[in-house]
């Protein structure tokens, strides 16, 4: 009997952040849509299951509309026929879809989770797989935020809130991991 293979959930790759650097906002990992880029090709060569999430606004003012520029997905992370693509309208990929009936339906226990951003949509993304019971992989480098002011007004750095993000999940909800291990894991097999 062959063990499933692990899914790869892609979240929010989307055009919407492009949009909030060139209003000023700063990032944390400028590599992380490459990886993601690597990441889908190593689980496509593999013809491992890919799950596409989108978020789509639902705020007259957000840049996730479907009608505006920011909902389209980044080249480097498009889908390809026959992938799955999910719309959420929350921040997790759990809520308001049918993600876990599909990973169920499929036999899938292990995920591989990347996207933006960190503190939001992969962090519910995948605090919710954990503990729905898949066993959670983060991949750190695939995976960005944005700097933010805190409620005391203090500024807190994109670099800063990705390693709380990753410490808060390590260990309880996922395993944190990297591109490349995710990869190395494949050619082990």
């Amino acid at each position: 009997m062959t063990t499933p293979l692990p899914a790869l959930i892609v979240i929010d790759v989307q055009r919407a952040f492009d949009e909030w650097e060139t209003a000023g906002k700063r990032r944390n990992n400028p590599d992380a849509v490459a990886r993601i880029a690597d990441l889908l090709q190593a689980f496509r060569t593999r013809g491992a299951p890919i799950f596409h999430i989108r978020h789509e606004g639902t705020k007259p003012n957000s840049s996730f509309l479907p009608s505006r520029p920011g909902y389209a997905v980044k080249d480097e992370a498009r889908e390809q026929p026959g992938e799955t693509v999910i719309v959420k309208r929350v921040n997790s990929a759990f809520i308001g879809t049918d993600l876990e009936e599909r990973l169920r339906a499929g036999n899938i226990g292990t995920v591989v989770i990347c996207g933006a951003t960190t503190n939001h949509c992969v962090e519910t993304t995948t605090r919710m797989a954990g503990n729905l019971g898949f066993d959670a992989r983060l991949v750190r480098d695939a995976t960005w935020t944005f700097e933010r002011i805190g409620p005391d007004g203090d500024k807190h750095s994109a670099e800063e809130i990705h390693a709380m993000t990753l410490s808060n999940l390590n260990g309880e909800f996922a395993r944190i991991v990297t591109a490349g291990e995710v990869i190395a894991s494949f050619a082990a097999k």
